[in-house]
């Protein structure tokens, strides 16, 4: 049995990863927001963590609720989206609120829990994976739309990517999770969130120490840019 942690799981992929993980007989760690997901992920069989991503104060005390822990696999789902394009200045309150949760939290979690990972399968290392989004790629941008978001994702990328190094027992991967039916993908999506989540699971089953740093697709295809 792993242990796996899922930061941000209150709803859409990261409620999906929990379920899966736990129908596997994974014990899973899950940190939500509020008391309602605490609730509800609990019923599921999870443990559950009260963390805002978006709110530093809050994320700073994750080391000591994880005290002891080694995880197998870490992966940082939450996000938010933000759908203006280029031809508009973001304001300072939704520039915040993006960059907040899409970056600032991962950079913070990084440090608290790669340790944990690293401690992993008697000190051999385990897996941390982020959920970014290929509108974060930088080369073949095709259009000017959600340039907050893909901005974002693009940071997120490179925060993943230079903490790396600094954690060498570590297979530390971005991830994009495919077009997805969730309510940031929308109803159209070609991906169910179970395939997504079905195919996620299984890349970071197969991960190997090549695929530190990299960015990958769902399925485990390589970028073979950023």
């Amino acid at each position: 049995m792993s242990t796996v942690l899922v930061i941000g799981a209150s709803r859409g992929i990261g409620l999906e990863l929990v379920r899966q993980y736990l129908a596997r007989g994974d014990r899973v760690i899950a940190t939500v927001r509020d008391d309602a997901a605490r609730q509800q992920l609990q019923a599921l069989g999870a443990q559950v963590l009260l963390v805002d991503v978006a709110q530093p104060a809050s994320v700073s005390g994750l080391a000591w609720q994880l005290d002891g822990e080694a995880i197998d696999t870490a992966i940082y789902v939450a996000g938010v989206m933000s759908r203006a394009g280029a031809t508009e200045p973001p304001t300072q309150p939704e520039f915040d609120r993006v960059m907040r949760t899409n970056v600032l939290g991962a950079m913070q979690v990084i440090p608290q829990v790669a340790p944990l990972v690293a401690a992993a399968r008697q000190g051999q290392g385990g897996r941390f994976a982020f959920l970014s989004s290929v509108m974060g790629r930088i080369g073949g941008v095709a259009g000017g739309d959600c340039w907050l978001y893909r901005v974002s994702k693009a940071a997120l990328n490179m925060a993943v990517a230079a903490a790396q190094p600094a954690y060498p027992r570590v297979t530390m991967v971005a991830m994009h999770p495919g077009w997805v039916q969730t309510d940031m993908g929308g109803a159209s999506a070609p991906l169910t969130v179970m395939e997504s989540v079905r195919t996620m699971i299984a890349t970071l089953e197969h991960l190997t120490p090549a695929d530190r740093g990299r960015f990958l697709q769902h399925d485990g295809t390589p970028y073979s840019s950023w």
